[in-house]
């Protein structure tokens, strides 16, 4: 299990997504590493998924007025 300091921070995250869409997209990846970027950019973007919905959640909870 990773520790919560061994986490990237959503900005962080999204930073190196970026890095490697543009990567992609400038066809810069070379073959040999092009699975291994999907993997990671399919492990960023599950991260900041679950990063979102959690401060979704959170915002939820603090604004919840009906209590």
């Amino acid at each position: 299990m990773k520790k919560q300091q061994d986490l990237p921070t959503y900005e962080s995250a999204f930073a190196e997504l970026q890095q490697i869409v543009r990567e992609l997209q400038e066809e810069a990846a070379g073959i040999d590493t092009l699975t291994e970027k999907i993997a990671r950019a399919t492990e960023l973007i599950r991260f900041c998924r679950e990063r979102l919905r959690m401060t979704e959640e959170e915002i939820g909870k603090l604004t919840d007025l009906s209590d």
